[in-house]
């Protein structure tokens, strides 16, 4: 026997799970922000429905697909038109990206890059904080990204400072998407080569070389970059003193700090940082968690969406979506069937379907 058909179901339109939309958006959201068998727990207690962590991971698992889908659509519908997605204000702001990993069953660690954006003010932190993230290649997280690059304007903006270490996939992104931008390398990044250059020098842990780090992290946040790197050309040789030469003179207009904190410029990346730590590890970096690629592709779509604040309009797409695409594997299913049923024919005279004929 083959799948059976619920009329009442579909007249409720139920979809697949043959629980209430309602019930759906809260089981997800729930799974979305906590462990499965936790999140099951908490859905009993709110609305009396028992459902099985099980249950509620594919219902979660489906959910971020969908989400996924619909944020690829509307990149590539930004890519096509290559505007701006929706009416923003030309506010000053800030983009930073970077990556933290992710524990994947079969692949090990893999990187998930993540894009934070927020609009700079007079006073920090950041406002109107919202990102993009991917599991996938540089490549990937461009085309994934445009969808929110679109929303808040970035490719059009005038005033758009990008703090971020040196990776070069990061300055490709930029390059491709936001040539326009000031260019800030990120100073704890920048100070964490002087510190290593410290280290190689004076040894670990002396206090010749803590005094020398301490000078010229002040000089390089207060004063002439010029100076740093005159100061590290003097030590003497080495491969730590040679990487942070080398990797500060070709980043030198990156790293004129004093006049970008008199422009009022941010020189620190702490909005991607602490983006990975609540958007992306919050959920996918727990104590002895491994993860199938599906599974954290689809929950760290559906932690980006809740994050930028979008869950209700998302979710507005992500219903009707699943169940329209139910309805449509329904009716097929129904249409296969009735084509492969047989057709009865009596075989002989005075039989009925439901056997002999006898007259009365």
């Amino acid at each position: 026997m083959g799948p059976s058909f619920s009329p009442l179901a579909e007249a409720l339109d139920l979809g697949s799970s043959g629980y209430s939309p309602w019930i759906v958006a809260g089981a997800v959201r729930l799974g979305t922000m906590g462990p499965f068998g936790p999140a099951a727990a908490l859905l009993h207690w709110f609305t009396g429905v028992r459902m099985s962590p099980a249950t509620l991971r594919r219902l979660t698992l489906a959910a971020g697909t969908t989400v996924r889908q619909i944020e690829r659509d509307f990149s590539a519908a930004v890519r096509t038109t290559g505007g701006v997605a929706e009416a923003v204000a030309d506010v000053p702001r800030q983009l930073s990206i970077d990556g933290s990993m992710v524990h994947l069953r079969t692949e090990g660690w893999r990187e998930a890059k993540l894009l934070a954006i927020g609009n700079r003010g007079a006073e920090w932190p950041l406002t109107a904080l919202s990102y993009a993230a991917t599991l996938g290649t540089a490549a990937a997280f461009g085309n994934e990204a445009l969808g929110e690059l679109g929303r808040r304007g970035i490719p059009q903006a005038s005033d758009v400072v990008t703090v971020n270490d040196g990776a070069e996939w990061i300055q490709g992104f930029v390059d491709l998407h936001c040539p326009q931008a000031h260019r800030v390398l990120d100073f704890a990044h920048a100070a964490g080569y002087l510190a290593t250059a410290a280290t190689a020098t004076f040894g670990e842990g002396t206090d010749a070389g803590a005094a020398w780090f301490r000078g010229q992290r002040r000089e390089l946040r207060d004063g002439d970059p010029e100076a740093v790197l005159a100061a590290l050309a003097v030590l003497p040789a080495s491969e730590a003193r040679d990487t942070a030469l080398d990797y500060l003179t070709a980043r030198r207009t990156q790293i004129a700090y004093r006049d970008f904190r008199a422009r009022g410029w941010p020189i620190g990346s702490g909005c991607v940082e602490s983006g990975h730590k609540g958007v992306i590890q919050g959920r996918l970096k727990g104590r002895g968690m491994r993860w199938a690629r599906p599974v954290a592709e689809g929950l760290i779509a559906l932690r980006i969406v809740n994050a930028n604040d979008r869950w209700t309009t998302t979710w507005a797409q992500v219903g009707p979506r699943q169940r329209a695409d139910h309805r449509a594997r329904t009716a097929a299913r129904r249409t296969i069937r009735r084509a492969q049923a047989p057709s009865w024919r009596p075989r002989w005279p005075g039989w009925t379907r439901c056997g002999p004929f006898l007259p009365i």
